[in-house]
């Protein structure tokens, strides 16, 4: 008898442990589905599932409402008895729009989007493998939200809602990018990043300053990377793939791979990306405007124009990359997740394209012109805690130091004088977040942040013809800019309708800054800023029924001066050269949104987003005097002072639009279309057109999904952008814009037509293919100095484990 009971008892044991687990599978392919949440309000508990569509819900036992939701499916709610009764195996059926994803952008925290007021756009990891971006610039662009300026092949500056450059926010798995000589000018810092380490990307428009601090005026860009993943039992859970890629119009040549190992507490994944680009060939229809029929070349003691072979090559463009990641992750326990990160990017010298186009009197303005290798680093050390510890209910702790070293190299043409400019900044941040649920109906997010930026920068003067080397003037002073702040947001539930969402942020920010006056007079030695900023934001969101959202907020932003503000010296255009403020303080940001979505049954999604914002006491660049003289020798050109001052106003206005429509079950139309209008206060008094407010632009695409055969036929498209509409600042620069009938600047409209193709065969393989600008065109996405690709044929292979 004891023998039957015993093994009855050894063959219930394995059944109640398989009842506490829950599979989730796609109803039409009934494949596992990873990474779906499983969510309960009472009691408060999270849970995803792994690579196997598997999840652990014993503590979901009490619950009598599971939320079970991931994107591209539609959301199912059930209790856990009604689980128990379909035996523990869930089904989803893909869902034919999406009202809402699961974003980490607003808040520093996972939570879906329905209940957040301002709009985030996200990229996903299908379209990253069908589209094959080059770079972290191209992976933004494929959201048809973002606009991407470039003045060299090794670039992209993103533009968002008429702000570029240091008035917009990147963070790296939650770690702010930004430093303390962020420019106002384009800036290519994005590059840094390697798309096929990238796990998703979201895009969250207008401020962020009250999660996220300075900078995040227009939005922000939050990039995640490869999580390593455990194993959901007793076996090593090894997984990952390989790339090889070659695309045409730069003859590129890149290699990737990633790998992850994981046991049931530690997991590890290594990705290596290797990146090579030769000189990029713009298209053959289109402005000769953008034609230089030849580069420079060095030639014993002087320098030579050589005559290309093909004039629709631009050289120098050529550079190549490499990218490292390596992670490590222990979960001791349930309660706690620790992970470290470390990142690594470097790249060759690249030339800035928009500057060899330069002339003076009939020849090149220069003979070189380049950035130095760009290299970017990154140690993070995350520990994430869960479980009910009186003041919060969640915690994530961020430790960071990044370093980043850029340089400009130049020099004149058939001069033996060359000025290397080398800039270092080791940036350190300490960030702690909480999650509290201080109610059935209400969750409370608040934290901490320290950010401390150690700017270096040194200047060279070598001789080409001797190699003897000379201190220069260097482009920054040596500065510590720092900043403490403390901000709370809190997110209230109204009714199964109505969320209401409202935050605080107070910042302190601080500049020491020492000035050599070696080789410039200025008046002043040293600066010291010490500033605070308050901000905040209140939205809603009402969904009066399931194909109806509208959203609603207000939000103000700041940006507190750095380093590059105060402290720079450089020639913004030929005749002019900017010098050193230490008198500035922070620019303000008002804004105000709003949003409707629809669906039309399983047809028809349309959205659209309104938003205007008023930027205060905006730092520009204006006519300034030095010791009393409104003029210097620079770079051996008499050129008008200027510096960065407080002195305008400048309104952006605009709608982004998208429309989604199923023709069938298997062909899907979308698109998205954004109109934006940027004004400023001009010097005279006068109202000018915003520089970085970008013309209509926008996407359209044809998709056909059928099993493992994914085609898509889309066109990007840009609107004209006449001269009269063009910034002062922008007008005269004939060597990056076309010119018109009239012998003016101005940016032409522009289109492109490309067919993406991808097939998967043997579960492992994955082939894709492209033909990208397939009528040829020759054009320059508006403000860039470099053309972009012409006809490219694109051929990538994936292989996966």
């Amino acid at each position: 008898m004891k023998k039957y009971l015993l093994i009855t008892f050894l063959a219930v044991i394995p059944s109640f442990a398989l009842a506490q687990t829950l599979v989730v599978k796609d109803a039409n392919t009934k494949e596992p589905i990873p990474v779906v949440t499983i969510s309960s309000s009472n009691p408060t508990i999270f849970a995803t599932t792994d690579e196997k569509g598997r999840v652990d819900i014993s503590q979901f036992k009490d619950s009598d409402a599971i939320e079970i939701r991931i994107l591209g499916y539609e959301t199912i709610i059930k209790s856990y008895s009604e689980l128990e009764s379909a035996s523990f195996e869930l089904l989803l059926e893909p869902a034919s729009f999406s009202m809402n994803d699961m974003v980490i952008s607003a808040t520093r925290w996972s939570q879906s989007s329905e209940n957040i007021p301002s709009k985030i756009s996200t990229v996903s990891p299908e379209a990253v493998k069908l589209q094959n971006p080059q770079t972290a610039a191209d992976l933004l662009n494929l959201s048809g939200k973002v606009f991407i300026q470039k003045s060299q092949q090794g670039g992209g500056s993103p533009m968002i809602r008429g702000f570029a450059t240091n008035r917009l926010l990147y963070t790296i798995d939650g770690v702010r990018m930004n430093t303390a000589i962020f420019r106002g000018g384009n800036i290519q810092n994005v590059i840094s990043l390697d798309p096929f380490a990238i796990e998703s990307t979201e895009v969250l428009f207008g401020p962020g300053s009250v999660v996220y601090g300075s900078d995040a005026i227009g939005g922000v860009m939050s990039f995640q990377t490869l999580t390593p993943k455990l194993s959901a039992d007793d076996d090593i859970l090894i997984k990952g793939k390989a790339n090889i890629r070659y695309s045409s119009a730069n003859n590129e040549q890149t290699g990737h791979f990633d790998l992850n190992i994981g046991g049931n507490k530690w997991a590890f994944v290594s990705s290596l990306s290797s990146y090579d680009y030769g000189h990029l060939r713009q298209g053959s229809h289109g402005p000769d405007d953008y034609i230089k029929p030849y580069y420079v070349e060095q030639q014993l003691n002087s320098d030579e124009v050589i005559i290309q072979d093909d004039p629709l090559f631009q050289i120098p463009t050529a550079y190549s990359q490499i990218n490292a990641m390596q992670k490590v992750r222990f979960e001791p326990n349930l309660k706690w997740d620790l992970n470290y990160a470390l990142h690594y990017s470097e790249t060759s010298p690249y030339g800035r394209y928009d500057r060899h186009n330069r002339t003076q009197n009939g020849l090149p303005r220069y003979a070189e012109w380049k950035y130095g290798p760009q290299k970017w680093m990154m140690n993070q050390l995350k520990a994430e805690h869960v479980g009910n510890l009186g003041l919060f209910d969640n915690m994530n702790i961020s430790l960071a130091h990044q370093f980043f070293e850029e340089s400009r190299i130049s020099r004149d043409f058939n001069s033996s004088e060359k000025e290397i400019r080398i800039e270092e900044v080791n940036a350190y941040s300490a960030n702690i977040d909480f999650l509290k649920f201080t109610g059935e109906n209400n969750t409370l997010y608040y934290g901490f942040e320290y950010v401390l930026n150690d700017v270096q920068s040194t200047g060279i003067n070598r001789d080409i013809s001797t190699g003897n080397e000379q201190t220069g003037p260097s482009r920054y002073p040596d500065a510590l800019w720092q900043s403490l702040a403390a901000y709370i947001n809190d997110e209230y539930e109204i009714s199964d309708k109505f969320t209401l969402q409202a935050g605080l942020r107070y910042n302190q920010v601080i500049i020491a800054a020492d000035f050599d006056t070696d080789f410039y007079s200025f008046p002043f030695r040293e600066a010291n800023i010490n500033k605070g900023s308050l901000t905040g934001s209140l939205g809603g969101v009402y969904r009066p029924s399931k194909s109806w959202v509208i959203n609603a907020n207000l939000s103000t932003a700041f940006r507190a001066p750095n380093v590059d503000d105060i402290g720079k010296i450089f020639d913004s255009e030929p005749g002019s050269v900017v010098v050193p403020n230490p008198d500035l303080s922070p620019e303000y940001a008002y804004n105000a949104d709003l949003g409707i979505a629809h669906t039309f049954g399983d047809f028809l999604k349309m959205d659209v987003t309104g938003y205007y914002t008023i930027l205060e006491n905006a730092i520009v660049r204006r006519n300034f005097t030095l010791n009393g003289s409104d003029s210097l020798m620079y770079s051996g050109v008499m050129s008008r002072v200027q510096a960065l001052q407080n002195v305008a106003t400048a309104n952006v206005y605009g709608i982004q639009a998208g429309v989604e429509i199923n023709l069938r079950s298997d062909l899907r139309l979308t698109s998205d279309i954004n109109f934006q209008k940027g004004e400023e206060e001009s010097e005279d008094g006068n109202v000018s057109p915003s520089r970085h407010a970008a013309p209509w632009f926008g996407v359209t695409r044809l998709t056909y999904e059928k099993d493992a055969l994914t085609l898509e036929l889309n066109s990007y498209y840009q609107g004209e952008k006449t001269h009269d509409n063009l910034s002062v600042s922008e007008q005269g620069k004939t060597d990056i814009y076309a010119l018109d009938e009239n012998g003016n600047t101005y940016a032409p409209s522009w289109y492109t037509l490309n067919f993406k193709a991808l097939y998967t065969f043997r579960e492992s393989y994955t082939v894709t293919a492209g033909l990208e600008n397939i009528t040829d065109q020759r054009y320059r996405p508006y403000s860039s100095g470099v053309s972009a690709p012409g006809r490219n044929f694109i051929l990538s292979l994936q292989v996966s484990i």
